[in-house]
């Protein structure tokens, strides 16, 4: 058989690779530690699983859900943007309910490459950004993020020539992998830099309320409760995490170029329902629309049932996972340190970005490999995300901390 040629650079998956490279510790009798992969250990919360369970008992809910049938799930988004950020949403024009937000980046190249564009995109970043720029037969552009410039692009660095030819941007704040924020600043310099260059801005957000050291006050995007929501502060306060994790529609606020990306894997813990949305530009919203009608209706109507109780129902869950995954970070980055191995205290998402010792930090597949292999700890290697990833690994902090304590343990024991 002979295969497209776009599926050439799908070859290697970061994921992929270490779920053999563990497959081949376990078959050798490692206990397997698994800081690989970013997928929440925490339960989706009481009031979530109730909602889903009551519909699977409507057996209207059993059919297939066509676009109209998701204007409650669109509204709910909508007003959680509103309350969050304060930004006015159209859940008519300007929502579209996806199958996470990795479907949502890796489609919407195609509605916005033609054979032979480029796509602007982290490096390192997530690969499913780079996976749906190479389905549409695009180029990409990988622009360097570097610790001096705290994880952030330089978009005076990219080429005029590229430029030219480039349609798309890709951007991801809280940073997945390296845990970098964003400030707004930098957002309003986007923004500005795709006007002046015809770009569409794209931003995956799924790490929206995963920050830390915030105050922990309950509010409206603008860091202000009106006095008219105070009276439902017990029954849907929506946690501030504005300081730190900014919407890319703040610094367009009237989606003249920007589409944002949300999950409910990461703040509600519902990785495995696959639900997300995408909120912007309306005539990007209603391109991205058209290539899924291609490609699927919609989930189980009870999934969307479901979210729509986490993004209206009481938001105590998610500060709990704030917490949680704060104290698992300093647990963490105290062995890590007591080891000797001196990483940076991140202020966001559920990752370390950890700096390999020099006699590894030209090879991190191999360190990872290694790794697993001798002490059955897998943790993913900072070259799977990207070129400039190369010197780095993830550390996933989806175990409590007494095994993320074993878990360097184990490292010293490999390193030492």
């Amino acid at each position: 058989m002979q295969f497209a040629k776009r599926l050439q650079p799908l070859q290697s998956n970061v994921f992929a690779d270490m779920d053999k490279a563990k497959a081949i510790a376990l078959a050798g009798g490692q206990q397997i530690i698994d800081l690989s992969l970013g997928s929440s250990d925490l339960p989706a919360q009481a009031h979530v699983i109730e909602a889903i369970a009551q519909s699977l008992h409507d057996r209207s809910t059993h059919g297939y859900l066509l676009f109209n049938g998701t204007l409650g799930f669109r509204e709910a988004a909508a007003n959680w943007y509103e309350q969050k950020f304060g930004i006015k949403v159209d859940p008519q024009t300007e929502v579209l309910p996806l199958i996470g937000s990795q479907e949502g980046t890796a489609h919407l190249p195609l509605a916005i490459l033609n054979p032979g564009d480029f796509a602007l995109l982290l490096d390192p970043g997530y690969p499913s950004h780079a996976g749906g720029v190479y389905l549409a037969s695009g180029q990409i552009y990988p622009m360097p993020l570097r610790a001096e410039n705290d994880f952030l692009p330089v978009f005076a660095d990219i080429p005029v020539p590229v430029l030219a030819q480039s349609r798309m941007m890709v951007l991801s704040y809280p940073h997945n992998p390296t845990a970098a924020i964003a400030p707004l600043s930098f957002f309003q310099e986007a923004v500005a830099f795709c006007q002046e260059h015809n770009l569409v801005l794209v931003h995956d957000f799924p790490y929206v309320d995963l920050v830390f050291g915030e105050s922990g006050d309950w509010g409206l995007g603008t860091g202000d409760w009106e006095l008219r929501n105070r009276k439902n502060l017990s029954q849907s306060p929506i946690l501030n995490t504005q300081s730190l994790a900014s919407s890319i529609l703040q610094a367009d606020p009237d989606k003249s170029v920007s589409i944002e990306f949300f999950t409910l894997s990461k703040s509600y813990n519902m990785g495995g329902f696959r639900i997300g949305y995408a909120i912007g530009n309306a005539e990007l919203i209603n391109a991205l629309r058209q290539v899924k009608a291609a490609v699927d209706f919609n989930q189980y109507r009870g999934i969307l049932n479901g979210a729509i109780a986490a993004l209206t129902g009481p938001q105590l869950g998610v500060k709990s996972a704030v917490a949680t995954f704060q104290q698992r970070r300093d647990a963490f980055i105290t062995a890590l340190h007591r080891i000797g191995w001196n990483v940076p205290t991140p202020q966001a998402t559920m990752y370390i970005w950890a700096k390999l010792p020099s006699h590894w930090s030209q090879n991190s597949i191999e360190f990872c490999t290694q790794l697993v292999k001798q002490t059955g700890v897998a943790v993913s290697p900072g070259a799977g995300f990207g070129k400039s990833g190369e010197g780095y690994v993830r550390f996933a902090l989806v175990h409590e901390p007494l095994l993320l304590e074993t878990a360097v343990e184990r490292i010293a024991q490999f390193l030492y």
